[in-house]
């Protein structure tokens, strides 16, 4: 029952992490966040091999998930600092984009309650002007609406590493008990019992 009830949490965890991880990575795609959108890739990989892993009663992949938990939450947990600023990290710098972009977190214009003001920026490598809308008045600020989405995924990952090692122990505890019943028996059930050494020279004494 035990068994049951982990591998039934470890699902709905997983599942839920699929979607909150699709959910980021679209608002990652429209704001060109290249480093997110490669964590976010890796982690729907990792968290599908955790399922996997979990129906199919795999402990092995359900460690590598684990494993994956615990660096997700390292990440997250840099994310956060990035966009609070903490540690003399910078929101405004192009770390997250790889410098190949000047954008920013999707949030940042289409926040909860922002309003765009058009803003025009001259750009020495561009002849034309470029118009930017910028949000303004929003209700909460884009760093909260990412600090936020990661403190869930912190939230999600330290749920699915607890759950993830107790359903590793869970399965290999069966194991051992299948052992010990006897599933790995070096003489099996259905063998062939051979006839006694003194009964065949009696079978073969009687031929001649």
């Amino acid at each position: 029952m035990g068994s049951c009830t982990g591998r039934c949490t470890l699902l709905a965890l997983c599942t839920l992490q699929l979607v909150t991880a699709l959910e980021r990575q679209v608002f990652d795609f429209l704001g060109y966040q290249w480093a997110p959108i490669l964590a976010n890739f890796i982690h729907i990989i990792m968290v599908i091999l955790g399922l996997f892993g979990t129906i199919q009663y795999r402990p092995r992949y359900i460690v590598v998930y684990a494993v994956w938990a615990a660096v997700w939450v390292t990440w997250n947990v840099f994310i956060i600092c990035f966009y609070l600023e903490v540690g003399g990290l910078s929101k405004d710098s192009e770390l997250l984009t790889f410098n190949l972009s000047r954008h920013r977190s999707w949030w940042e214009e289409h926040g909860p309650g922002c309003l765009h003001e058009a803003a025009s920026t001259a750009d020495l490598k561009v002849l034309r002007e470029q118009s930017l809308m910028v949000g303004t008045g929003c209700a909460l600020s884009h760093s909260y609406v990412e600090a936020l989405h990661s403190g869930l995924q912190i939230l999600l990952a330290l749920l699915g590493f607890i759950y993830g090692c107790y359903v590793v122990s869970m399965f290999m505890e069966e194991e051992d008990s299948f052992d010990f019943i006897g599933g790995f028996d070096p003489f099996p059930l259905y063998h062939v019992n051979e006839k006694p050494s003194g009964l065949l020279s009696k079978q073969a004494y009687l031929s001649v």
